[in-house]
């Protein structure tokens, strides 16, 4: 089984390129088996959040699958109903003792809304105190992200946004790695949107090399840079999605599929005051 490659963020920590991530498997139970298997497919890079509601079973699983604790990149975030310098400090432990870990190896700030500046500060001093080894963000734009390293004494070495081949982003990708700070997709497959796994174009891609269409997709994120973390509970799909080191997209396959981008997001608009309201508002309240 080939080994996964990483990558050495900006503080020289290493990450894996290619991970497992724990969104919408609230089913403990389901989750635990999940990330056994992934462990057992080989994944070394595993992505969970508060706001996942699966920590625990994440944690058990790290346990049951006899895979040594210093072989897995273990990631969780903090929810913004937690974004003040106390709730985070707070909030930070919680995580850990959850996962039933001593230290994680990336934390991120999961949205940026609420007093990101005092999560933060909680966060570095977290990794000062050994309890995080690196931390980063989730969904920031360029602009908030600068705000944050011009503000803050550690620079995130990693930002977590929404990337698929129907909402692609180049310019944040092209700051976000200028600045070195490393890209991670989630949603890779826009949860098949638009019929995105019998799309005609990645599927004559994916025959020509193989391969099945979602290969392709995570092929293309990871020959830009970006680390990327598919979700399935079926270990055959674990398996086939891990299986994407062994052949290379050309440069004209990689501008076909950039020419697939719809330049909307697949989920909601981050920066719509309406959204920002109604998914986090009842969150941020708690703050005051």
């Amino acid at each position: 089984m080939t080994t996964v490659p990483t990558i050495k963020l900006n503080n020289g920590i290493e990450m894996p390129q290619l991970g497992f991530g724990v969104f919408q498997v609230p089913d403990l139970k389901e989750c635990e088996e999940a990330v056994v298997n992934a462990l057992q497919a080989g994944y070394r890079l595993l992505d969970t959040a508060t706001a996942y509601q699966n920590e625990e079973a994440v944690g058990r699983a790290i346990k049951r699958s006899g895979v040594p604790r210093d072989e897995i990149f273990v990631t969780s975030k903090l929810w913004v109903s937690e974004f003040t310098y106390e709730r985070a400090q707070q909030g930070i432990n919680d995580s850990l003792k959850r996962l039933g870990l001593d230290y994680m190896d990336l934390y991120l700030l999961h949205q940026p809304y609420g007093d990101t500046m005092g999560a933060w500060r909680a966060l570095e001093e977290a990794q000062q105190a050994g309890k995080i080894r690196a931390i980063g963000v989730s969904n920031f734009y360029a602009d908030q992200l600068k705000n944050l390293e011009l503000t803050m004494t550690v620079k995130p070495a990693v930002n977590q946004i929404e990337i698929n081949p129907w909402y692609q982003q180049p310019e944040e990708v092209r700051f976000n790695q200028g600045e070195d700070v490393r890209v991670e997709a989630w949603a890779p497959f826009a949860e098949g949107k638009h019929n995105l796994f019998q799309n005609e174009t990645i599927a004559q891609i994916a025959q020509a090399h193989g391969k099945a269409t979602g290969q392709v997709i995570l092929r293309w994120l990871l020959q830009r840079g970006i680390t990327v973390i598919p979700k399935s509970v079926h270990k055959e799909r674990m398996i086939e999605n891990r299986n994407v080191f062994d052949f290379e997209l050309t440069a004209t396959e990689m501008q076909t599929m950039q020419s697939l981008d719809k330049q909307e997001s697949q989920f909601f608009d981050h920066r719509d005051p309406v959204t920002i309201e109604q998914i986090f508002g009842s969150s941020l309240k708690q703050l005051s």
